[in-house]
């Protein structure tokens, strides 16, 4: 559907019920893609399960043998993990297949990532003054990317982490850990995907301080508030392993300090487009 004529300025105006029919189109087109990631990822059983899914588990995963071969380089042996301390089971009859249809819409929502955020970008465009969507240019983008390498983070690094000190864990010898599937599932879910969220950082605060709701100067004059704000998500997200919530903590301490480059360069852009509104329309009279 196409939403131009919503565009504030324009002549033509659409009602309410226009509105709901482009929304309607654009959830319909943004469920068909979920349903064809989704799709794919059911008949890619071997690999979304034993490579995907199971990989943290095992401990020839890529990360597990990265920190190996980084504690040899450092003489530290004990960041080798060269076994992982506990057992994935299925306790339900119907339990393997609803994980199975679970975990492929919840691989098809994330793959559709770019797509649902850019209709709902077409959905929200058409409604901007011109100025505003020149601003926004490149969102889906940025957007987009900022979710994948939030998501490789949060898979590669957050997620191993907090498996290996959970399996790791235990009050007594004599207690084996054996982990339910969906359990497992839960961990690495929640890990992956709180890291991809919370790495849109710097794109929340772009569109923050285009609408003037926040400044670099506040965001240094709160930076010490922030560090502690941090460190709370770091061990929200983490389990209490101190190594593990610092290995989180810097990269969100990057993007915060990121953020700060991000509503200067807005606000020293919204400075000069007013100077030179000023100057024009001074020139004009």
């Amino acid at each position: 559907m196409n939403t131009e004529s919503s565009r504030p300025g324009t002549q033509q105006e659409m009602s309410f019920i226009d509105h709901l029919e482009a929304l309607r189109w654009h959830i319909i087109r943004a469920a068909i893609a979920v349903v064809a990631f989704a799709t794919v990822a059911f008949f890619a059983k071997d690999f979304l399960f034993h490579d995907l899914i199971l990989g943290p588990s095992r401990s020839d995963f890529w990360t597990y043998r990265m920190f190996c071969r980084f504690g040899q380089w450092i003489g530290a042996p004990e960041l080798c993990m060269d076994k992982i301390g506990f057992v994935i089971q299925n306790r339900e009859m119907s339990g393997q297949l609803t994980m199975h249809i679970s975990t492929s819409f919840t691989v098809g929502l994330v793959l559709g990532f770019p797509y649902l955020f850019w209709e709902l970008w077409r959905f929200i465009k058409p409604g901007l003054y011109p100025h505003e969507q020149a601003n926004s240019r490149g969102a889906v983008f940025f957007v987009s990317v900022l979710f994948a390498i939030g998501l490789l983070f949060g898979y590669y690094v957050a997620a191993p982490l907090s498996i290996n000190f959970l399996a790791g864990y235990v009050v007594d010898a004599t207690i084996e850990n054996q982990i339910d599937m969906q359990s497992y599932l839960s961990t690495l879910t929640t890990m992956s995907l709180s890291c991809a969220f919370v790495f849109e950082l710097p794109m929340i605060v772009f569109f923050l301080a285009k609408a003037g709701l926040i400044t670099h100067e506040i965001m240094r004059m709160y930076r010490k508030h922030a560090i502690v704000v941090i460190l709370v998500v770091a061990a929200v997200i983490t389990p209490p392993d101190v190594s593990a919530q610092i290995i989180v903590t810097i990269p969100i301490l990057l993007l915060y300090e990121l953020s700060i480059h991000i509503a200067r360069v807005v606000r020293r852009n919204s400075t000069r487009r007013l100077n030179e509104q000023l100057a024009q329309n001074q020139g004009i009279s």
